[in-house]
């Protein structure tokens, strides 16, 4: 354990595990890696080495700068794609850097046109069409005048459409009608790009859940996001057990405070809970600075988010506050100051996990692992048998996490 009294431990075995789980559920496509948002919250790098070494030949990033990072960091065995950026992005860097670039706007071709250029070499481009999520993407009314300047530019030499892709706005819940509308809006799209003469190396809309439940929309290549770090998208149908996955992320703390209090005793702000008899209470000193969900504090005398100490499932007494969450050990607990607390993990061992908190609060696993605190340090091990036997990740590995962290 680090000076600051928790820390994430992150298995890139379990992040290889799932990527060939997620492999096998689509045999006839390319795995794309969505390494996102620090890989979720996992560690950019790290994640990002251990996805390829578990078979994927593509990584997803959001923001431009994620996409240099992993090229600077030496991660030049696969394809990288980025998507979201606002108007004076590096354009430029990324197509030196051979970053796949998706272009959803009109605007956003003139500036890859102009990067492509001052780069002197061809930017690889992905038309982002907006079949119903009404997000980022071209509508479909946009497309012909996009994709006519896109295949002049390359046929001047400037760049080079490589793909088409889009986003389904309901694909956790896999008998949504929508699925189908925009899949259906997605094949008229593909149809009308290769008909206007494009070579597309690449066609995909599948994300995590897509992946696991839709393999008709698997096309040329999926792009399993959260289901990567072994969280499952549609934990209605089943968790991740289901789809051979285990969640990567554990967060754990030490006790601080151990100490006796008597019956009727207010707990934390506004005194929400109220100890019932005599007991000892433990604070965990973490709390929505950390990434706590403050939502999953314990009211009108429940117990909030679950914690696992010595073995027992426990939960947040009271509210949850900046840096501290308390907890009921009960009367007669003989747990002390430093002994271990898993907010979340696996729950291999009957533990809580982090769609547990998710349930608590009245959100999705994906924020809860995204918005651990950056202060909470990050470190990695890797028990993938086929890598040898269950070690430390090598420092030069752990520091080499991407994302501001």
């Amino acid at each position: 354990m680090n000076d600051f009294p928790a820390r994430v431990v992150v298995d890139l075995g379990a992040v290889r595990q799932n990527v060939r789980s997620l492999a096998a559920h689509a045999p006839t496509a390319q795995v794309m890696t969505v390494v996102k948002a620090d890989a979720y919250g996992h560690g950019l790098v790290p994640c990002a080495l251990a996805a390829l070494e578990g078979g994927a030949t593509w990584l997803g990033t959001a923001q431009v700068s994620e996409a240099l990072h992993l090229r600077r960091a030496g991660v030049t065995g696969a394809r990288v794609l980025t998507w979201l950026y606002a108007p004076g992005a590096p354009l430029r860097e990324a197509v030196e850097a051979d970053v796949d670039v998706s272009v959803a706007a009109p605007w956003a071709l003139d500036e890859l046109v102009a990067a492509a250029r001052a780069a002197g070499r061809p930017a690889r481009v992905h038309l982002k069409v907006d079949t119903g999520l009404s997000r980022n993407g071209l509508v479909p009314a946009q497309l012909d005048g996009v994709l006519a300047a896109a295949l002049a530019a390359q046929a001047e030499g400037v760049l080079e459409v490589v793909g088409v892709w889009s986003h389904l706005a309901y694909a956790d819940d896999p008998g949504h009608p929508s699925v189908r509308a925009q899949a259906a809006v997605f094949t008229d799209a593909v149809a009308a790009v290769e008909r206007a003469g494009a070579r597309l190396e690449v066609r995909h809309l599948a994300n995590s859940a897509a992946t696991l439940t839709a393999p008709d929309l698997h096309w040329d290549l999926v792009r399993p996001g959260i289901a990567a770090y072994g969280i499952s998208p549609v934990p209605q149908v089943g968790g991740p057990e289901r789809f051979g996955l285990v969640p990567a992320m554990t967060f754990e703390a030490r006790l601080a405070t151990v100490k006796p209090v008597p019956a009727g005793a207010g707990v934390s702000y506004g005194h929400e809970y109220t100890t019932p008899a005599d007991t000892v209470l433990g604070v965990v000193p973490v709390g929505y600075a950390d990434g706590v969900p403050r939502h999953a504090s314990g009211r009108s005398g429940a117990l909030g988010g679950p914690l696992q100490v010595g073995g027992r499932r426990l939960g947040v007494a009271g509210r949850v506050c900046m840096d501290q969450v308390v907890v009921d050990l009960g009367a007669g607990a003989r747990e002390v100051a430093g002994d271990r607390v898993v907010l979340w993990g696996p729950g291999t061992d009957g533990g809580p996990t982090a769609q547990d908190w998710a349930d608590v609060a009245g959100t999705i696993a994906y924020e809860l692992v995204t918005r651990v605190g950056a202060r909470v340090p990050r470190e990695y091990v890797d028990t993938d048998a086929a890598h040898g036997r269950a070690r430390d990740v090598p420092s030069v590995v752990a520091a080499s996490v991407g994302g501001g962290r």
